[in-house]
């Protein structure tokens, strides 16, 4: 059953998603630019609790908060841990103010026409049931769209939306993530292409229904502005895909009704040697600038 205080908030409220959601493959990258290099570890385990540190002092900074932040995402195996000696789900709801999410995709499987579906998920549904039981609100799910090519990203998209299904079906709210490179020639035509299947598949989305959508800074400005104004769409929410965060904010400024979700750009310049003061006031920028830009006019 989806929460409702938590689907106003994600429906109307004013701020942005923090997507702490790095995996297995992602994490190396994440630690080495907090200040933990690869050296610093030697087991997968060690890599996990090093950023698990890294979030726990980042979702128990005064800095984070639900005045200004609306969700956060999160990994898997931190849903299954404490912040605050909290389970991590009840700590962001019930004492920052802030709606948990989890992120469900297993990563990227290889290129076929142009794009990377998601990987199968094996034991989705327990997983779903595991998130319903920990107090998630939604899952987040990405592939990748690497050219303007129709039949990949319609077979991207049917999978996103194959899946958002069983996540409804649980009682959650789907965030689908067709992550389009931002560095790819074709990146207007892509968005194109993609804006018709997800338009297309939204009408066939039953009226008691509702998905978030989560995609690249477009090409065009406003160019997902159907997507906002969408009756089965809650929130759309940009990723920053690669811009730092000063140019994806200014991105994200001129996109009337998308807010950000975004990872990399969030944690841009915290160090794990930063003194606590260091650390909070870091991270504070980042979130003000974050939000000034979620909540532009």
């Amino acid at each position: 059953m989806v929460n409702d205080a938590q689907k106003e908030r994600m429906t109307s409220g004013k701020g942005f998603i923090a997507a702490l959601d790095q995996s297995g493959g992602s994490t190396p990258k994440a630690l080495s630019a907090y200040g933990i290099e690869p050296s610093d570890y030697s087991t997968e385990a060690e890599m996990f609790d090093l950023i698990h540190e890294m979030r726990t002092r980042i979702v128990t900074s005064p800095a984070f908060g639900g005045d200004r932040v609306l969700a956060a995402i999160l990994f898997e195996e931190t849903m299954d841990r404490d912040f605050g000696e909290k389970p991590a789900a009840d700590y962001l709801w019930h004492d920052k103010g802030v709606v948990p999410f989890l992120k469900i995709d297993k990563g990227l499987a290889d290129a076929a026409d142009g794009v990377q579906r998601m990987k199968p998920i094996p034991d989705l549904d327990a997983l779903l049931e595991s998130a319903v039981q920990h107090g998630i609100f939604g899952t987040k799910e990405r592939s990748v769209i690497g050219e303007a090519n129709p039949a990949g990203i319609a077979a991207i998209v049917e999978q996103q939306f194959e899946l958002a299904g069983r996540v409804l079906s649980h009682g959650l709210i789907p965030i689908l993530e067709p992550e389009v490179t931002i560095t790819i020639p074709d990146k207007a035509a892509a968005e194109s292409i993609l804006l018709d299947e997800i338009t297309g598949h939204l009408a066939c989305l039953p009226e008691d229904q509702h998905v978030m959508v989560k995609l690249s800074l477009p090409t065009v400005t406003n160019f997902y502005r159907p997507l906002t104004e969408h009756p089965r769409v809650l929130r759309v929410v940009a990723l920053s895909g690669g811009y730092s965060r000063a140019e994806a904010d200014a991105l994200l400024a001129e996109d009337i009704g998308e807010i950000a979700s975004f990872s990399r750009a969030l944690t841009e310049g915290l160090s794990v040697h930063q003194s606590d003061a260091d650390f909070n006031t870091t991270l504070d920028r980042a979130i003000q600038s974050i939000y000034d830009a979620s909540v532009s006019p």
